[in-house]
């Protein structure tokens, strides 16, 4: 148990900064805004994988982790597209 909440938490933010790298242009929010947005995506991608059938493959779980990260790089684009810079009205 205790394992499975590590690792989705290094997962998270693997896959939260990593759609932060993909993302163009510059995102207004911080690190750990960034790496909150990954778990959850990590979280509801696993989720998902799992509904479809493909969560549990042999060796690496590629569509798992591209769902995870589809679902990351919407979150980081949502959050950081309705936060303004400061300094901006």
């Amino acid at each position: 148990m205790i394992g499975s909440i590590i690792s989705a938490i290094v997962i998270g933010a693997v896959i939260g900064l990593l759609a932060r790298l993909i993302l163009p242009g510059r995102q207004n929010i911080s690190l750990g805004l960034t790496v909150i947005i990954g778990i959850v995506a990590a979280l509801l991608g696993t989720l998902i994988a799992y509904w479809l059938g493909v969560a549990t493959t042999r060796g690496i779980d590629w569509w798992e982790h591209i769902i995870q990260l589809v679902l990351a790089i919407i979150g980081v684009g949502a959050v950081s597209s309705r936060r303004r810079p400061s300094g901006t009205p």
